[in-house]
């Protein structure tokens, strides 16, 4: 259970799309924990929801208009931006995402969210193409290196009918992201490279040796680190999650190429942090062909992969190396070894046969080692695990904490 403190006044602000009709259980869930919630609507958002539903849910008059004569008399939308404690835009349409970037205020959203200094949260709501498109991907850029938070999107079925990343966060996910408004720590200035998913290595045009990593502590590393101010690149092999908004993303399959973007970046990163689950072996020919069954026992001559992480920390000036551990046994035995062997400031080490943790599973729980001591990180959501691993690195790594 996230003990951070939920925020009291939250304004939420809901834009034009199909997602909009979840703002009516977003509210209900966000008063459960206690929060008041103030409704404020773009014009189009009142289309798809009414604002007389979301009063009788919040138990506050919903705003929706700039110029409301009454409203303005005492410069509402100012007061508005004083009294939330956190702006929380969701549905995030494309659109809205473009003025945010852009600065513009030509709507009482829109102007709530230029003249407030509350944390400002934002939960992207789009078909995929819109969504992978370079002018979204640029505006959201934008605004997570002003500081924002981007929660989303998720994968899955659109409204359009299609299927892919564009979908807004469901309001349970929504509200316990939201427990966390601001990083423990300040990685401002710093520049974080990483790995995250599996690598294929070929063994002929239609087979490959690879292994069960989904990417998804790795991408939410990088999420945490961009949340926290960081320059952020993620080299990633592949896998089905979307490229984290704000981030470097470079996708790669195989290991040699995971070595060769590494390489590439590795000097500019003041922190190395090795998510990726990278095949220990690959082939050591590949076939031209497809290998075809005939009933007999197959032999694969197997060597080794380039050892990506050794590399890095053993570089004349190498950056803070964090590594990680997947075992089956003997985790603490394993993980100790790998880091001393390879020269690592820290190893995040878990068990992977625990059910329901580890590989293709949202939580997961690490156990973080360092030269002369270790913490324990117990089972969580990846996000909020990433978020405390974190903290931890930025604590070795001599980063002061975010005051409360």
């Amino acid at each position: 259970m996230n003990s951070a403190p939920f925020p009291r006044r939250i304004l939420l602000g809901i834009t034009g799309g199909i997602a909009a009709y979840k703002s009516a259980e977003l509210v209900r869930r966000l008063r459960e924990r206690g929060a008041e919630v103030q409704v404020v609507m773009t014009a189009a958002a009142t289309a798809f929801i009414t604002p007389l539903t979301l009063q009788a849910l919040s138990g506050r008059p919903v705003r929706t208009g700039l110029m409301d004569p009454q409203a303005e008399a005492a410069m509402s939308h100012i007061e508005l931006a004083r009294w939330a404690e956190c702006l929380l835009i969701a549905p995030a349409s494309a659109d809205f995402i473009a003025r945010l970037a852009h600065g513009l205020a030509d709507d009482l959203l829109s102007t709530v969210c230029l003249a407030s200094e509350a944390p400002l949260v934002v939960a992207p709501a789009m078909n995929r193409v819109m969504w992978q498109h370079p002018a979204t991907r640029a505006n959201c850029a934008v605004l997570a290196a002003r500081g924002a938070r981007l929660l989303g999107p998720a994968d899955g079925e659109q409204a359009c009918g299609e299927v892919g990343a564009g979908r807004m966060l469901e309001p349970p996910a929504l509200v316990e992201a939201l427990a966390v408004t601001a990083p423990a720590v300040d990685l401002r200035g710093l520049t974080v490279l990483i790995t995250a998913g599996p690598t294929r290595e070929p063994l002929d045009p239609v087979r490959f040796l690879t292994n069960r990593s989904s990417g998804k502590m790795g991408y939410a590393v990088a999420e945490a680190a961009r949340d926290a101010g960081a320059r952020v690149i993620l080299v990633s092999g592949p896998v089905h999650l979307p490229a984290p908004a704000g981030v470097t993303c470079v996708r790669v399959e195989q290991a040699e190429a995971m070595r060769a973007a590494v390489l590439q970046h590795v000097a500019a990163a003041d922190l190395f942090i090795a998510t990726a689950a990278v095949a220990d072996y690959r082939p050591a020919e590949r076939a031209a062909g497809k290998i075809k069954k005939n009933g007999e026992r197959l032999t694969l001559d197997l060597e080794p992969t380039p050892d990506i992480l050794a590399e890095v920390a053993g570089r004349a000036s190498p950056p803070f190396t964090v590594g990680f551990a997947a075992e089956t046994e003997r985790v603490a035995e394993y993980a100790e070894g790998k880091r001393r062997r390879k020269k690592l400031d820290m190893i995040a080490a878990n068990q992977v046969d625990d059910q329901g943790l580890g590989f293709d599973s949202d939580d997961n729980a690490l156990t973080v080692f360092w030269d002369g001591g270790a913490r324990s990180l117990p089972s969580q959501s990846k996000s909020a695990l990433a978020r405390a691993l974190l903290a931890l690195v930025a604590e070795r790594m001599g980063r002061a904490p975010v005051s409360a």
